[in-house]
Order: C-alpha cells, then structure tokens, then sequence
C-alpha cells in the first residue's frame, strides 16, 4: 500500500509543480523551451496546449536523459554508447566526444543474436548487396518484385507450415495497413486491452466497431463474443459481417503469452477468426523458434491470421503475413501496404533468408537450433535470479520480454541512469506507455548475452525490491 501512495503522491507532486512551472513561463519568469503558436495565431484553438504537451515538458523532460541514447556500434550483446550532457536540464544535449564501450545490450530485440558483423555470417548479405545495391525504388505490384522477395516468401511459408505468405518492409505497416484490408464497416474487432499500437491504429483505420477484452481473460473475451453473436450490430441488430479477434504472442510491455489454445477453442464456438501478432515470439519461443503455435502443441491452420516481424529475432526489418492461399492472394491486391509501400531492400530479405535458415537447420549446422535453445536457458535463469533477488517480475517464465516493477516515477530516471553508470543499458518504461502505477524497466534476453553479463545485471542500488519473499 505504502508503495501504490508514494506513487500516486510522486506523480501529483510532480503536476503541482509542473503547473507552477507554466505559471512562471506564461509570466516569463522562466524561459520557454517548446514550440508556442505565432502571434498571428493567437486566435487560433492551441495547437500545442494540451494536456498531454504539459505531461511531456513538466515530467518527461526531467528523465529525458534516459530515451533517444545514440548508438555507434552493432546492437549485440554489448553495444558502444555516445556521451552527451545537458546544460539546460535535458531540453538540449551536446556530444562530448567520449565514447562509453561495450555497455551490456538489456534493450534490444536481439533474441536469436542475429544482430552481428561477423564477415563470414554475413558474406551472402553483401554477395546481395553488390548484386543488387540497396533499394528497389518501387512497389512490388510495379517494378519491385525481385527473386529474393519470392524465394523469402516461400522459405517464411515452409518455416510456418502454412500455404503462403507475404512480406512488407515495415513491421508496424504490416498490422496497421493489413488489418483494414481484412475488415471494415459492418465487422467487429474482438481486441485485447494490452495490444501493440499497430494493432489499434490498424483496427481504427478499418472503420470497424471495436470492443477491448480484458489481458489474456477468456471470460470477458466470451462475454463479448456471446453478446456479438446474440444482439448483432447495434441499431439494426443484423449479424456481424464477420468477427475478428486481435491477440499478440508475446506482450511487449508485459511479458506474458497468450492463452492461444483457450482462444481458438472460444473463436471455433463462435465461428470468429483470429489474427495473431507474433512479433515477439516467433524465433523467440517454442522447440524450435516457430512461436507460440509451436511452444503450445497447435495446427497453423487453427490462426486464420499469423502475423510477424524480423526486426526482432531474425537481426533485419520488416513483417509478414502468412496463411491459407486465398488469404495471401486476396492482400497481394487489397493491402494498401503492397500496392503502395516501396518493397523489402534486397540485403535485408537476404539477412532474414540467411538468419531463417540457420533456424531452420537448411545452412547444414545445428547453430540456429542452438541459438534458441540458449536464449530459453539465460531466459529461465535470468528470471530466477530476479526472482531470487526479491523484484517483482511480470510475464510468463518462457518469455524473453522481462518487465521488472519500479513502481515509483523517480525511480524511473534513478534506475536507467545507475545502470548506465555500470555499463548497463536498459529500457526504462513509465505513463502513459504503461498504467500509471507500474512504471517499470524491460529487459530483452537475447541467445548472444554470456552467463557472466546476466549475472552483471542488477538493480542492487536502487531500492525496489518489492516482493514479499526476500
């Protein structure tokens, strides 16, 4: 209880004073730092004055030090870091000239250790970059469909065991322009409370009718269902066109799996299909890195909609979507994402071609498998020795997304900055990213990270040992 006050007392401290701050800027008593509207603007509605501009320069600006951090190295297990101060309390940032080496890479979606320089592992990479240089300069449906598109495509499809798929070059398009392809005006879209941004910008983008089920709860998800299939749509009470649900393998800010097989058993009773974001987990779960599908026993074809990324587990960029034919066929012209996004750059469908078949075992080593299962190992472990060590630690055991509790919006700026002072580099996370009382800090396991680095990582000097049981 007393941890839950200090919280919600850290943060109206922080709104009193940010409003005193305003005061003494609309006086000039204190300098102005953020955009403002013209003078010839004044009669204007504010562009710039709302509540969310006043969270950012009142409260994100004081741990503004802790995001935006430039990198000049690879981002593998340990990374190098550029030093910058700030003479203005983080409104502006000057280079020192001072690099901070090998900092332990906490942060990143580096799972399967993909992201690499070795020159060996990377000689096909640049064979495709000399072939064929760096961009397409066109879509795929004009000019831009290359060999290397196609032979991606049919290799994701083999590695999922489903009939085809397709890949974009952006992960976050992948969701957002495909999901209005697949539903529209007259359709209800079934969403979990905790999805992806891209989730929800896709779902508002379609014009569908949208209704949140509680995380990973199967009776609100029912409930919702029973009621879709009873009372219909609203006004006419005609049937749904069609009901889709939205759910996410892994969740990014929580580090908890979907309940898929609970899923598919409510989406087969009530004839809804279900679209499955596996950005997170594909590469990163399962025997053998095929995802959650794999890591829960199921058929492919029981998702109508296998969605993911490989920016994450496979060191590159971009998504795909996979499935039956008719699905793939139907997106290849209905996608905005296809029809109008220039097409994957050639290195980068090669760095996914090379990474997914050394997981598969097609490189004739056993080096991908190993890779998975070494990041299960240091997953398990990790989370153990914070669980030994007394935090409070969300997601499932299997996860690689490690959410630690800091609670606490001081500890915030406290904990990435002591880490940093320790050659640590992590991911601190606070509102309105996450509910205002759960401000935390994510760790990202990842295959390529050294039992030594692992037991480096410690919060020891910030006080936030929470659980009960220390």
């Amino acid at each position: 209880m007393y941890v839950a006050v200090f919280t919600y007392l850290g943060f109206g401290v922080g709104t009193l004073f940010g409003y005193l701050r305003d005061f003494m800027r609309a006086w000039g008593l204190e300098k102005c730092h953020l955009a403002t509207e013209r003078e010839e603007q004044k009669d204007f509605v504010p562009l710039y004055q709302d509540f969310e501009n006043f969270y950012t320069r009142n409260l994100y600006m004081r741990i503004r030090d802790n995001w935006n951090r430039p990198i000049c190295s690879v981002p593998g297990p340990q990374f190098d870091l550029m030093e910058r101060v700030t003479d203005d309390f983080n409104w502006t940032f000057r280079f020192t000239g001072r690099c901070i080496k090998d900092v332990i890479n906490m942060g990143s979606y580096n799972y399967l250790g993909f992201a690499e320089t070795d020159a060996n592992a990377l000689k096909t990479v640049a064979d495709v970059l000399q072939r064929y240089g760096t961009g397409v300069c066109s879509t795929r449906q004009e000019m831009g469909n290359i060999d290397k598109h196609v032979e991606l495509e049919n290799l994701v499809a083999r590695f999922l065991d489903v009939e085809a798929a397709m890949v974009f070059g952006m992960g976050f398009a992948t969701n957002s322009m495909n999901i209005p392809a697949l539903v529209g005006k007259g359709c209800l879209i079934l969403s979990d409370e905790l999805n992806h941004t891209s989730l929800v910008l896709g779902a508002r983008l379609s014009g569908a009718t949208i209704r949140v089920f509680k995380h990973n709860n199967m009776q609100s998800l029912e409930k919702l269902l029973r009621d879709a299939i009873a009372h219909g749509q609203p006004r006419s009470h005609r049937a749904w066109k069609k009901i889709l649900i939205l759910v996410e393998g892994i969740y990014s800010m929580e580090g908890s799996i979907v309940r898929l097989p609970e899923i598919v058993t409510l989406k087969k009773k009530y004839k809804a299909y279900l679209y499955l974001d596996e950005a997170h987990s594909i590469g990163a779960v399962g025997p053998t890195g095929r995802g959650v599908v794999e890591y829960f026993g199921m058929d492919p074809d029981d998702v109508d909609v296998l969605m993911g990324t490989f920016t994450k587990s496979f060191g590159a960029a971009g998504g795909y979507i996979a499935g039956k034919k008719e699905l793939v066929d139907f997106l290849r012209t209905h996608s905005h994402s296809a029809t109008y996004a220039t097409s994957m750059c050639p290195p980068v469908a090669e760095q996914i071609i090379r990474a997914m078949k050394c997981v598969m075992g097609l490189d004739g080593t056993t080096q991908g498998l190993q890779r998975v299962c070494q990041l299960s190992e240091n997953t398990r472990y990790f989370r153990q020795r914070l669980h030994e060590m007394g935090f409070i630690v969300y997601g499932n055991d299997d996860s690689p997304v490690v959410p630690l509790l800091l609670y606490m919006p001081g500890k915030i700026g406290a904990f990435a900055r002591r880490m940093l002072d320790k050659n640590i580099g992590v991911v601190v996370v606070g509102f309105p990213a996450t509910p205002i009382g759960e401000s935390r800090a994510r760790f990202c396991v990842s295959a390529a990270h050294t039992r030594e680095m692992l037991d480096t990582v410690s919060g020891e000097e910030v006080w936030m040992k929470y659980g009960r049981h220390l």
